[in-house]
């Protein structure tokens, strides 16, 4: 004869199990008047030939007619006296926040940037979920699995993620660039995206947080070049600042008789180059008026020209460079 069960209760010390069936594989029979205990943070769904009799919240309970009257029918007491069994299964529902549940997508999202155009994008964050109608998840989720915990329904749920985000990006989101100052609104407009996919399985989702969107490697390195020329600023500043920082570096390198070494050519080359670039960097800002007299750089050449054959001495060089300097 299969054994009885006169206690009914279920803890989870993994704290991952989301629903547990009471009796589990194996001949059991469930105790005319067995006491079934439910915690605060479960439900306990009473199952009698396939169907769901009665949902029970938390308390202690005994299976019997006062508690569920339907039961008396089975019950063939002339037969087994007080302690008639009976076929019947009890599925404990965890109804506390399943928490720190990790969603990805698997695969690039193809995103269509306002100015980087179509890039591939990664996506990674962490969701809560909470079980809020029980029959409704144990009919369409669990069947009739005997153990059931968060692991076995992720895949599931992150598949329902990944398929709203693409949309949620393209509603939500412009262009990468303005990403962590649309962290906060992305992950709220995720969050009531997937909302009612998740009610149709008998769950809610808590929260919904994304922690991050990444580019390709290559698309990466073109913004960190792009911030790098942002931080330069106005080019034609740039360029005049190091030209004179150029002149300064060439007067300071002399010999004993205040001609200039260059060392390695070094010197020379740049000599070359820097009236090409100067010309370049004036090129927009030369006007009328300034085309008629001496530019401040054509002084501080013809200065140190003067420097070089000794017209003039380091200190009186010095005194007239600061003046020019101030002009530019």
């Amino acid at each position: 004869m299969s054994s009885l069960m006169e206690v009914l209760e279920f803890l989870d010390n993994s704290g991952s199990v989301m629903v547990k069936r009471m009796p589990d594989n194996g001949p059991a029979e469930i105790k005319w008047g067995a006491q079934l205990t439910v915690r605060e943070s479960q439900e306990a769904v009473f199952f009698r030939d396939g169907q769901i009799v009665d949902i029970f919240q938390a308390g202690r309970h005994l299976l019997e007619t006062k508690n569920i009257p339907e039961i008396g029918k089975w019950v063939t007491s002339f037969a087994y006296g007080p302690d008639s069994p009976f076929r019947a299964e009890v599925y404990f529902i965890n109804k506390k926040l399943f928490t720190n549940l990790k969603w990805g997508t698997a695969e690039p999202i193809l995103f269509r940037d306002s100015e980087l155009k179509m890039v591939r994008l990664r996506s990674f964050g962490i969701f809560s979920v909470k079980i809020i109608d029980s029959r409704l998840f144990v009919n369409q989720i669990v069947g009739t699995m005997g153990l059931y915990t968060d692991e076995n329904i992720a895949d599931y749920l992150k598949n329902i993620i990944v398929s709203k985000l693409s949309t949620v990006l393209g509603a939500t989101l412009k262009s990468v660039l303005d990403m962590p100052a649309s962290m906060d609104s992305l992950s709220s407009a995720a969050k009531i995206s997937i909302e009612a996919d998740f009610q149709n399985i008998g769950l809610t989702i808590h929260d919904f947080y994304v922690n991050s969107i990444t580019v390709p490697d290559e698309v990466q390195q073109m913004i960190d070049e792009r911030s790098g020329m942002t931080a330069i600023g106005n080019m034609d500043e740039f360029m005049k600042y190091k030209m004179a920082m150029s002149i300064e570096d060439a007067a300071k390198n002399t010999d004993g008789n205040g001609a200039q070494a260059m060392n390695s050519g070094m010197g020379l080359g740049m000599g070359f180059m820097m009236p090409q670039m100067v010309q370049q960097a004036m090129a927009s800002v030369v006007t009328p008026a300034a085309t008629a007299a001496a530019s401040p750089f054509d002084k501080l050449k013809e200065l140190k020209g003067l420097l070089d054959m000794g017209v003039l001495t380091q200190a009186e060089f010095d005194q007239k460079k600061g003046k020019l300097l101030d002009l530019i």
